[in-house]
């Protein structure tokens, strides 16, 4: 025992050194982070710290020259508003990242520079990686997936410089009729998610860019799109407690940088009838500071959105929101308003000048800790090199490939083999024939399934179809050897449903009655089979792009195994874990 002991001894005074070596390296960087973040709070005055709890969207779209009335729109904000940030929409990566530089050129502090990158950079920035979304990663169950998906989409993202990224989305997904959350969550389990949403944040900040867990407290059990109207989610502590605080605990845990409010009344938490968690001290300080003991960013989402603006005006949901706790004002219906709206509350001592210190210090202290001050700027010139390699596309199908799930096959129809002489009909369901914004779906089934089968023809029918287009639909499913039936549900934002028409559900029913090798593939929302459970087969890829169209082709003819596994719950159907594989 004596022998045991001095080698520990001697162990930890060999591994003494060695760690006293290693705290200073950080120690002083620390220190000039910190030295930094109170000298510049010390330098600016009451206007230049409102502006920093203020950022505002710009869809940059297009290139844009500087002289151009968006451009000065910008300008008039950074210049005149002092504005902390700016949100990015869609577009060419080039001309946005060709923006965010001329933004952060007029900038006396680093903008924090925002987008929403939940299918990675090319969900957004045409040409970058599109990477699954949340859903299907989870329905890897690999969380190192997640991981690697973060870093990837840091590293394409600070490259165009954008350096927050609103994601993961820590939302438990346990409301089959959530139009928009949905297949934007990792999945139904608390502990499943809180595993993912960790990974997710650990590959975005060691690799640069600020991960933000969204939505607070839990935006995943309601049937409402907050974007539309303010749901209402009317648990209990215990039940928060127990099902939507995990993942985000887990966030804290894990030293997420920034938070995103959901725009949610919770009844049982906040008395004040019809006040969403945006605007609610009880949600943001009494449950997120308070009980969580998180200390970083908080943004409030969008403030377009109904969720608060069908009742709120800007200036009233402006203060409300700082008031509550949030440290960042996301998209103002009016920076000018906003602008004014907190300042005059300071002079006349609503809020405290110290209330507005503390949320200007949490935001510097951010962008201290990423070093913005040495690294706002993109390197346009990489651009190409950069974004969409092939060993980024590569990865983004792999994941898929590992999602897509085969729920049921009750008439053994798959694999469909390669065939020059199978008649196979492929039809596409649209829930919409309007809104998708990443262009037309179906197209590369389309492309490809000929490939295999010489002879197959495509089809597409949607919320617009007749009947009589509908019913030429039957008489050529009859024609055919094997119909592949393809559902693509959107869930998107301002739409509201995840639902197909009573005609085009109608159509299915009567295409799975046919006695013929019948194969039926979901994209989007996986729940589908919840609405038409007698359907003989389905397979679910929890998203709508070409990714898993070409996951689809290869797993349905074989070429792939299916490996996923369901990461929510069919109800009444099948659980969480459920999955095959096609003998």
């Amino acid at each position: 025992m004596k022998r045991l002991l001095a080698i520990f001894i001697l162990a930890l005074l060999n591994v003494a050194p060695a760690l006293s070596r290693r705290e200073p390296a950080r120690e002083p960087v620390l220190r000039s982070q910190s030295r930094w973040v109170e000298r510049t709070l010390r330098s600016m005055t009451l206007d230049e710290k409102i502006g920093q709890m203020i950022m505002p969207g710009w869809d940059v779209g297009a290139f844009r020259n500087v002289d151009s009335d968006e451009f000065a729109k910008v300008r008039r904000n950074i210049v005149d508003f002092h504005v902390g940030g700016l949100h990015v929409y869609g577009g060419d990566p080039t001309p946005v990242a060709l923006a965010i530089n001329e933004m952060q050129k007029l900038a006396k502090v680093p903008l924090l520079i925002s987008d929403n990158f939940e299918g990675g950079v090319g969900y957004v920035l045409f040409g970058a990686t599109r990477l699954p979304l949340a859903m299907a990663i989870g329905a890897t169950g690999d969380e190192h997936l997640a991981y690697e998906a973060a870093k990837l989409t840091a590293e394409e993202g600070r490259a165009i410089g954008v350096n927050v990224n609103f994601y993961p989305v820590a939302d438990v997904q346990n409301n089959p009729a959530n139009p928009i959350i949905n297949i934007r969550s990792f999945g139904e389990d608390p502990a499943t998610v809180s595993r993912f949403v960790r990974a997710y944040i650990r590959g975005a900040q060691e690799n640069g860019q600020i991960a933000t867990a969204k939505h607070f407290p839990g935006h995943g059990d309601v049937a409402t799109d907050s974007h539309l109207e303010m749901p209402v989610l009317n648990v209990a502590p215990q039940r928060l407690e127990s099902v939507e605080l995990p993942p985000f605990r887990a966030a804290v845990e894990e030293g997420v940088q920034a938070f995103m409010s959901a725009h949610i009344w919770l009844p049982q938490i906040e008395p004040e009838k019809g006040l969403p968690s945006t605007l609610s001290k009880n949600v943001l300080t009494g449950i997120l500071r308070d009980e969580l003991g998180y200390r970083g960013v908080v943004f409030t989402d969008a403030m377009t959105m109904r969720g608060v603006s069908a009742n709120f005006t800007n200036e009233d949901a402006t203060l409300r929101a700082v008031e509550a706790g949030a440290d960042i004002i996301l998209i103002p219906p009016s920076v000018e308003d906003s602008f004014r709206a907190i300042k005059s509350a300071v002079e006349s001592g609503r809020i405290s000048e110290k209330r507005i210190d503390d949320s200007v210090r949490r935001i510097l202290r951010t962008k201290a800790h990423f070093d913005l001050e040495k690294s706002r700027f993109a390197d346009v010139n990489r651009l190409m090199t950069l974004l969409g390699t092939r060993e980024h596309r590569d990865f983004a199908q792999q994941i898929e490939d590992q999602a897509i799930t085969l729920v049921r096959d009750e008439r053994h129809a798959l694999p469909l083999r390669a065939s020059p002489d199978l008649r196979v009909v492929q039809i596409n369901v649209l829930d919409s024939r309007n809104g998708w914004r990443e262009g037309a779906v179906g197209r590369l089934a389309a492309a490809e399934l000929p490939k295999r089968f010489p002879r197959a023809v495509t089809v597409q029918v949607d919320d617009q179809s007749t009947a009589t287009e509908l019913d030429l639909i039957r008489k050529l499913a009859q024609t055919g050897d094997a119909l592949v039936v393809n559902g693509f549900i959107r869930v998107a934002a301002y739409k509201g449903s995840i639902d197909l028409t009573n005609a085009e559900v109608a159509l299915v029913r009567d295409l799975a009655a046919m006695k013929k090798p019948f194969v039926f593939t979901v994209f989007g929302s996986p729940y589908v089979l919840t609405h038409i459970p007698d359907l003989p087969s389905y397979i679910v890829t929890y998203d709508t792009s070409p990714l898993a169209e070409a996951s689809m082709i290869k797993a349905i003819t074989g070429e792939i195994e299916f490996k996923g596994k369901l990461p929510i719950s069919l109800p009444g159907l099948y659980p969480v874990g459920h999955g095959l594989t096609a003998k």
